[in-house]
């Protein structure tokens, strides 16, 4: 477990200096902010057949919904450094050569799902927070 999460933290610091600044910049923009969603969700939607990607998928479902929420100003309950964790990992996410290219059959994804792991665990009360008010919302 340990060594996960120090790969997890490792590739979170490469993708951070790789793609902050382009990170900062789409989040201050929601016509970048909504490209991006569409990028995500075409990704996504390649994936949607695929078991041995569905705990990715799922992690990256959540971002998806929070930043489309935010976007949307139903939900309010995000920082900007919030939105800028959850664009990072999502440009990650869609980026298909990046610290191991996605083109490398299930391999090529143990980066992103690194990325999307440390991510996920910087922001778990963000994430709770919007689950909650996701399902008192649908009510």
């Amino acid at each position: 477990m340990a060594t996960i999460k120090v790969t997890a933290n490792t590739y979170f610091q490469k993708a951070k200096i790789l793609f902050e600044d382009k990170a900062r910049s789409i989040s201050q923009s929601n016509t970048k902010l909504n490209i991006l969603l569409q990028n995500v969700s075409e990704k996504l939607h390649k994936f949607a057949e695929n078991p041995q990607v569905r705990e990715m998928t799922e992690h990256v479902e959540v971002l998806y919904r929070m930043v489309k929420a935010h976007i949307n100003g139903t939900y309010q309950g995000l920082s900007s450094r919030s939105v800028g964790m959850i664009v990072l990992g999502l440009v990650y996410f869609i980026t298909p050569v990046d610290l191991i290219p996605d083109f490398i059959p299930f391999i090529g994804y143990v980066d992103d799902m690194s990325v999307l792991i440390a991510v996920g665990k910087s922001l778990q009360t963000d994430i709770l927070k919007f689950r909650v008010w996701e399902n008192t919302s649908a009510m």
